[in-house]
């Protein structure tokens, strides 16, 4: 129902253009979101009608007078009844502050034991106009230590245009993302352009380039035994979830948040 509500918004559409290498299971459809991944979680804030606050970098939580009284990098804490965490797991056993004692040992054990592969992604970005010449709108890469996947990212979008100039994605294998993962970020650029003019010669050259760290690429293994979500703390509610509770894809999302909706509403 998640989908079909997206597709009949135009926020996603089938998956048309050429991918090679990719693993298409039998009776399975595959989407795209012509205007990135983010146009998803926007769609879903709009209708939400929350005020957003972005590049708000949370680093204590604290129990003050019955709410949660959160902390920033800058500017003063401000108070809540409800705090929900979706942020990889292994940053809400970095935050400071009285949820670090909120957090039972049994809790931190089953938030300890879920783990994520680490990976970059680099991207290329074209003047209007240029010409990529590929038969392909994205590559699954087998044998290459570094690179594993490639993308034409307008071709896959199936949103080319003269105005707007096209652009390549590129993924590294989980391998390489944990050997660099701390490497200085321009030796790994580097490193990553040399193995690409070796798979995709004919690449011009591009007007600029945007290296990317994910350290949190996706979960490997789940906290176990809580499907979508865990509760910190009743009064007042604390609670956590996210793919690290379920599995880094569409669905993976869509079911924690479904169970963290569930056990918010139970409380309210």
């Amino acid at each position: 129902s998640f989908c079909e509500e997206l597709l009949s918004h135009g926020v996603l559409k089938p998956l048309t253009a050429p991918i090679e290498g990719m693993v298409v299971k039998e009776g399975s459809c595959n989407y795209v979101a012509p205007q990135g991944i983010s146009s998803v979680v926007k769609y879903y804030l709009k209708q939400s009608g929350a005020d957003v606050f972005y590049e708000q970098h949370v680093t204590h939580i604290c129990l003050r007078d019955g709410k949660w009284e959160v902390s920033r990098k800058t500017g003063p804490p401000e108070q809540f009844d409800i705090v929900i965490l979706t942020m990889p797991v292994p940053q809400i056993l970095q935050l400071q502050g009285d949820i670090v004692n909120i957090i039972n040992e049994s809790q931190k054990q089953q938030l300890e034991s879920a783990s994520y592969s680490s990976r970059y992604a680099l991207g290329l970005f074209y003047e209007a106009g240029t010409r990529i010449d590929v038969p392909w709108a994205a590559q699954y890469i087998t044998d290459n230590p570094c690179i594993r996947f490639i993308s034409i990212d307008n071709k896959k979008r199936n949103i080319e245009s003269l105005e707007i100039g096209p652009s390549v994605v590129v993924h590294t294998t989980v391998t390489f993302g944990s050997e660099h993962l701390d490497s200085d970020p321009a030796e790994v650029q580097q490193l990553i352009l040399s193995h690409l003019e070796r798979i995709v010669p004919s690449l011009p050259k591009p007007a600029s380039i945007k290296c990317q760290k994910w350290r949190y690429s996706q979960v490997t293994k789940a906290v176990p035994n809580f499907p979508g979500q865990m509760i910190l703390h009743t009064q007042p509610l604390l609670i956590c979830g996210g793919d690290g509770f379920t599995q880094s894809n569409f669905n993976g999302c869509i079911d924690s948040a479904m169970s963290l909706a569930e056990a918010v509403k139970s409380h309210l």
